[in-house]
């Protein structure tokens, strides 16, 4: 009876023990999903800039769109367009052509909506006039940006043409980008002779279908090249894009980049005084056109004259000398050729400036005794 009743109680002290709780496995929390923060249109220019530059000059087609699929800013695409036709509007005609191919692909992939598309050439055109003062051939350069999206696949003739030409129609412009378009079209399908000689394009233009710069037309580009702080390839690019070989070679060419890199060197203190580097960051310019003894003599006589502009400040030549040399842009020769050149049209302030580099060429000869003495 004892046992029993020791038997029951034990069990009824187990039903009357508070229950043992198993650990609990605490719940993960909702997986958080990670969302790029939007760009503002400030950004995506960066970055679009940033993305054309790369492409143009590495012409890796495959990057450039994975680049611009990763901005993920589908409504503000139309900032990619826009900065990559400024970009390269006054590069290369590669750099053009390789541009309008890229907004094709965007397109043909749905990357790029059409409507982004016409908004940012729409913004372009609706300034392209204005821009035409200072970029004679934009419209040649517009059509050559613009020729790419015809491409299978791209968008089709009819509704691009109406959509380009909704801001040019007020100005009176439209129908010279249409033609500068269908002139590129036929230039790909080697018939340009015979549309140029229908459409009368063949008496506006030089070799090559570049039109003939003034001097004035040259140092005003140039000038506004360097103005904007243009790197080497941006200006090696513009001269190849808009000038012919003939150009390219004539005096008036090699004086107005002389003067006009010469001019983005001066430090307008008082005294003045020569930014040396940035003959150096422009030297490899200078030496590509400036590559006969007689293309260096026409350099110094544009740079004499800028001294006669500027009033003849005092040691500005000899610094200028110093670093032309040093850079490797002028040789001893030319110096020397100038110095003794009696050409009657070259007298304006020859005086004062030979006199101001003395010291120059007292060194420039010293130099030539040690070096024949050793």
């Amino acid at each position: 009876m004892t046992d029993d009743r020791g038997s029951r109680e034990r069990a009824r002290s187990k039903e009357n023990a508070p229950a043992v709780k198993r650990p609990s496995t605490p719940t993960p929390p909702p997986a958080q999903t990670i969302t790029k923060p939007t760009l503002t249109e400030e950004q995506v220019e960066k970055q679009s800039t940033a993305i054309v530059e790369e492409y143009v000059h590495i012409n890796d087609m495959k990057e450039a769109l994975l680049c611009v699929q990763e901005m993920s800013s589908s409504q503000l695409l139309f900032v990619f367009v826009r900065s990559g036709l400024e970009a390269t509007l006054e590069r290369s005609a590669v750099a053009r052509e390789r541009m309008g191919l890229l907004l094709h692909q965007l397109v043909l992939t749905s990357t790029l909506p059409t409507q982004q598309y016409y908004k940012g050439l729409q913004e372009i055109m609706e300034v392209a006039k204005d821009m035409s003062i200072d970029v004679p051939h934009i419209w040649q350069y517009l059509a050559e940006q613009i020729a790419p999206m015809l491409h299978e696949g791209g968008i089709p003739m009819g509704p691009l043409f109406r959509e380009i030409t909704k801001p040019l129609v007020p100005q009176g412009q439209a129908s010279v980008l249409l033609v500068q378009i269908l002139l590129n079209l036929c230039q790909a399908m080697s018939h340009k002779k015979n549309v140029e000689f229908t459409l009368g394009q063949e008496s506006e233009t030089g070799q090559g279908g570049k039109m003939a710069l003034s001097p004035a037309e040259l140092s005003q580009h140039l000038g506004r090249l360097l103005k904007d702080k243009a790197d080497k390839q941006r200006i090696l690019d513009w001269v190849e894009a808009n000038l012919d070989e003939q150009q390219m070679s004539s005096n008036a060419f090699v004086r107005a980049l002389m003067t006009c890199v010469c001019q983005s060197a001066i430090v307008y203190d008082n005294p003045h005084k020569v930014e040396a580097k940035q003959i150096g960051g422009l030297a490899t310019v200078l030496q590509k056109y400036l590559n006969t003894e007689q293309k260096e003599l026409q350099a110094l006589y544009a740079l004499q004259a800028l001294m006669v502009e500027l009033e003849q400040p005092a040691n500005l030549l000899r610094m200028f000398f110093d670093a032309l040399y040093d850079e490797d842009v002028i040789k001893e020769e030319a110096f020397e050729k100038w110095g003794s050149s009696k050409d009657p049209a070259e007298q304006q302030g020859k005086g004062v400036a030979l006199k101001s580099v003395t010291t120059f060429f007292t060194w420039l000869r010293e130099a030539d005794i040690e070096s024949d003495n050793s």
